[in-house]
């Protein structure tokens, strides 16, 4: 089953992630399907490729719970 979920990235109590499509057997920072976005939680700045992201909820993906959350902070599901 495919999930969209974040990928930590960056330096020790500096994080960032990338919104990427990964199967859900995978380890957190395994390798990606595709990268949709990112997030930056310090500076609250996000940036999302929102085709690519409705295009993989279409096909079934399944986002996490903070997903969902960032993602309806930033209107693109309801």
């Amino acid at each position: 089953m495919l999930k969209l979920r974040l990928k930590r990235i960056g330096r020790k109590r500096s994080p960032s992630y990338r919104l990427v499509i990964m199967e859900n057997t995978a380890r957190r920072n395994g390798r990606p399907i595709e990268e949709v976005g990112y997030y930056d939680p310090l500076s609250k700045q996000y940036n999302f490729e929102i085709e690519k992201i409705k295009k993989w909820l279409n096909y079934g993906a399944q986002p996490t719970q903070t997903v969902i959350n960032l993602l309806k902070k930033a209107n693109i599901i309801q």
